[in-house]
């Protein structure tokens, strides 16, 4: 912000705005350099500096002044606006864990771990061998796509065993409550653990890093 420019072009409006214009343009820019308290001080001088200017042209009869704003001092500070919480405003640890990947990412990752699912969902539930190998192709998957971002293997395999543990886990725990539904549906317990630790590769693959 230059001192060479004027109390108007500090704020960024013209000098025909409407003091509501001027008081959004100074809690913005206040709000935008709230670390920089010399700038901050630049910001307040040339509102004050346009406040006093167009009390100035009141009294020249020029312009009408709205009555809640006659001082600089007087004028009552914005409500502070809510921000919804964002990653930047979580604990360190959960910024380094959590990942926000593109769209084209989310979708090449569901791809492929969609056709692994096909291949579960068609496989004869009484072959083991396959689902084994659906598994374990999930779980290459897994480390690949979390070792492409950072390049670290072991946090890769690392999380991709706790995706393997939490799916089985699920999976075998589901399996026991809904045995009849299963039955009912022609799926396997084998099938839906397989599936659900299909998905946990997925998710943590895309969204943790």
């Amino acid at each position: 912000m230059s001192d060479e420019q004027n109390p108007y072009q500090k704020l960024g409006v013209s000098e025909d705005a409407s003091f509501e214009a001027i008081q959004e343009a100074k809690n913005r820019l206040t709000q935008q350099h709230s670390n920089d308290t010399k700038l901050k001080e630049s910001i307040e001088t040339a509102y004050d500096a346009i406040i006093m200017d167009r009390l100035k042209q009141r009294q020249q009869g020029k312009i009408k002044v709205p009555e809640r704003i006659r001082f600089p001092e007087k004028v009552a500070p914005a409500p502070p606006k809510f921000t919804p919480p964002t990653l930047n405003n979580s604990p360190g640890w959960l910024q380094q864990l959590w990942d926000t990947p593109s769209q084209s990412e989310i979708l090449w990752s569901a791809a492929v771990f969609a056709i692994l699912g096909g291949l579960t969902l068609f496989s004869d539930s009484s072959n083991q061998s396959m689902l084994s190998l659906t598994i374990a192709l999930g779980f290459g998957a897994c480390i690949y796509f979390l070792n492409r971002k950072e390049q670290k293997f072991g946090r890769s395999v690392l999380l991709s065993l706790v995706g393997l543990l939490v799916g089985v886990g699920l999976g075998t725990l589901l399996a026991s409550f809904l045995t009849q539904q299963l039955l009912g549906i022609g799926l396997s317990a084998e099938v839906l653990t397989t599936l659900l630790s299909l998905l946990f590769f997925w998710l943590i693959s895309s969204f943790l890093r």
